[in-house]
């Protein structure tokens, strides 16, 4: 505890309660024969001094406790055969180091004051920063969600006749509020899933079909950059149901920014496969592309929160989809993993438990 925090009042106090206990022990030192050392006893005016008055003082009572312990050795009486002369010195060094010790001890716990008080206000900062976040892109959906309502009365022709090139631009507009749109729900999601948790509305949930949702959700995106979406089921050649105790919701979500990650990093023409994989104990959901693949390096780090890699995956993402995925898979008990693929590509995937309740070829 910091001296600082003590009154004028205090200090005088503590000075007063120190030289009624350098009185008592001077008495006791003096008034006996010098093999007699009752100098240890200043060891208590020296850490009232050091809790009380700080370093200065503290030295002062040390250097004064030491000083007055070898002056028994001629008063009352002189003496200066060895057994005494030991015990005194050993006395002297016991206050010195008590001394010492008590100052360290007091630097360590104003520098741990100082830490806890530097982490409380990062701490604080960083709740601010997350509260004016979370106002932020909350007020921003209004005027994102107004504009998009904007456009599509344009391209109604609610404001006059368009024509096909200007629908086609009103089209973009449209997409890239949309995004914009999707950006600040996950931002919302994610500060709501920090604070109060992933609560989870279960049920079964067959992900084949749920794939098969995103994938026809996702078709223009993929046109647009001339990829394909192929859906096939490991070793078999039918289609097959793979049951979950789920949020249909959530999974969806991770269906769709890891089909989004792997066609923005596809190269144009190129292929994009999800397979299906189940077995008695979990189902197991996999999608592949064959970009430029994920610095080893990076591959620790793809979930984290806000995370930006220096590889060109990284490059058109917020780092927000991957983490938000990875909170909704291990909220269902599952796991999400990455890796790269050989000659090239990436390999997303996660696992969920089988549902008991229903078989997977049912």
């Amino acid at each position: 505890m910091k001296a600082a925090i003590f009154t004028k009042n205090d200090r005088r106090n503590t000075w007063i309660m120190i030289a009624i206990a350098f009185a008592i022990v001077i008495a006791l030192e003096y008034a006996t024969p010098s093999e007699y050392v009752f100098g240890y006893l200043y060891t208590g005016p020296i850490l009232l001094t050091n809790y009380r008055l700080g370093r200065k003082a503290n030295l002062q009572v040390t250097l004064a406790a030491s000083a007055l312990t070898l002056v028994n050795l001629f008063i009352p009486d002189y003496d200066f055969s060895l057994p005494t002369l030991a015990n005194r010195f050993i006395a002297v060094l016991a206050l010195v180091v008590t001394g010492w010790l008590s100052d360290r001890i007091r630097h360590y716990e104003e520098a741990i004051a100082n830490q806890q008080g530097k982490l409380l206000y990062q701490q604080r900062l960083a709740s601010m920063r997350e509260d004016f976040v979370s106002t932020l892109t909350h007020d921003l959906k209004t005027p994102i969600l107004g504009a998009i309502e904007t456009i599509k009365s344009f391209e109604k022709g609610q404001f006059g006749e368009c024509s096909f090139a200007q629908r086609k631009v009103l089209e973009m507009m449209v997409r890239s509020h949309q995004s914009t749109l999707q950006l600040v729900q996950t931002l919302l999601d994610i500060y709501q899933y920090d604070s109060e948790g992933l609560k989870l509305k279960l049920k079964l949930v067959n992900l084949a079909s749920l794939v098969e949702e995103v994938i026809a959700t996702l078709t223009e995106l993929a046109a647009s950059r001339r990829v394909h979406i192929s859906l096939n089921y490991g070793a078999s050649n039918f289609r097959q149901n793979l049951w979950v105790n789920g949020d249909a919701l959530q999974l969806q979500r991770v269906f769709t920014n890891l089909l989004i990650n792997a066609i923005n990093h596809s190269p144009r023409g190129g292929k994009v496969e999800v397979r299906l994989e189940s077995d008695s104990h979990q189902q197991v959901v996999k999608i592949l592309d064959r970009g430029q693949g994920i610095p080893k390096d990076e591959l620790a780090h793809l979930f984290e929160r806000f995370y930006q890699g220096s590889s060109d995956r990284q490059s058109q993402g917020s780092g927000l989809g991957l983490y938000l995925s990875r909170q909704i898979i291990t909220a269902h008990g599952g796991t999400i993993w990455a890796e790269n693929l050989l000659p090239s590509g990436a390999l997303f995937g996660f696992r969920l438990p089988s549902s008991p309740a229903i078989s997977e070829n049912s």
